[in-house]
């Protein structure tokens, strides 16, 4: 009986480790950044947000990979950040006032101005 028991406890335990790993995702957003300004802008933004424990932009692919604590963070509020930053965020549009507010190399087709 005390083997039950223990089998039971145990299985109870497992399962709560399992689930710790789901509540962090990680994901990759498409976005309209051009440069190592752009990178240093968003990656600056997005590692100080609360619920974020990194975020880091490929300015050859334009991806930024993301990954957060699901319970403190979405991926749309993630999206939104970006758009408010001034940069697209796969279908979120960037916010067209704060885009402007970037530096020429950042807004769209600044690098080949």
């Amino acid at each position: 009986m005390k083997n039950i028991v223990v089998i039971f406890a145990l299985l109870f335990i497992g399962n709560g480790f399992a689930q710790e790993e789901k509540k962090t995702q990680t994901i990759e957003i498409a976005t309209s950044a051009e440069c190592g300004t752009c990178k240093k802008t968003l990656e600056d933004k997005l590692n100080y947000t609360k619920g974020i424990r990194y975020a880091e932009l490929d300015v050859a692919t334009k991806k930024l990979t993301v990954s957060y604590t699901t319970k403190k963070i979405s991926a749309e509020e993630i999206r939104k950040i970006i758009s408010d930053t001034g940069y697209d965020a796969d279908d979120v549009p960037a916010n067209a006032s704060s885009q402007k507010a970037l530096p020429t190399c950042c807004q769209p087709g600044g690098m080949s101005k």
